[in-house]
């Protein structure tokens, strides 16, 4: 790619909120209570994050939980012992809640985690039901540390599990891509 296609991309603006709300509608509509979206990386819901046995089955290391002190995601370093890490990002899943001063730090725990350990290490990401919080804050670890687009990051955790981020959500995700956008044009231009 050149520099001018490259300056070219970098102008494009993303997807409205209604067209990722169709891609997202697309596809499978129902969900299992983990699934492995990327090498290593899983997305579920409370029953399996609150499930040591399920957690220790499926090899998880990490745990990152975007519903933390909230109603039956009351993880933590206690009730997960010395064998898994966690870390919790306390999220409402409403539109209004601002989730993206978690997007950076959340993504490096999640990059740190899976450089760890010779490549063994597992990350469960999870919420109440693993389909808003849990899967926008992996959305935003794709674009952040594999350069994908938001519609690129949204097919591709789709290829495994059905997602559906609340609207506030989708809008952050939309600023952050136009965010690495300008740090590309601003690395390359």
């Amino acid at each position: 790619m050149s520099i001018l296609q490259e300056k070219s991309a970098v102008s494009q603006l993303p997807p409205s909120i209604k067209e990722l709300i169709k891609v997202l509608y697309g596809g499978k509509r129902f969900g299992n209570h983990v699934d492995e979206v990327w090498p290593n990386l899983y997305i579920g819901d409370m029953s399996v994050a609150n499930d040591r046995y399920s957690l220790w089955k499926l090899g998880i290391t990490h745990v990152v939980n975007a519903a933390h002190g909230r109603m039956y995601c009351q993880g933590s370093h206690d009730f997960y012992g010395s064998t898994v890490d966690y870390y919790g990002v306390p999220a409402d899943d409403s539109p209004s809640f601002d989730l993206s001063c978690y997007f950076f730090p959340s993504a490096e725990y999640i990059q740190k985690a899976l450089d760890s350990t010779a490549g063994k290490s597992r990350v469960l990401v999870h919420c109440a039901v693993g389909v808003s919080r849990s899967a926008t804050l992996v959305l935003a670890y794709l674009m952040i540390h594999h350069h994908y687009t938001l519609l690129e990051a949204i097919n591709k955790v789709k290829e495994h599990r059905w997602i559906f981020p609340n609207r506030g959500f989708l809008k952050q995700l939309c600023a952050l891509e136009m965010k690495l956008r300008k740090l590309i044009h601003y690395v390359v231009g």
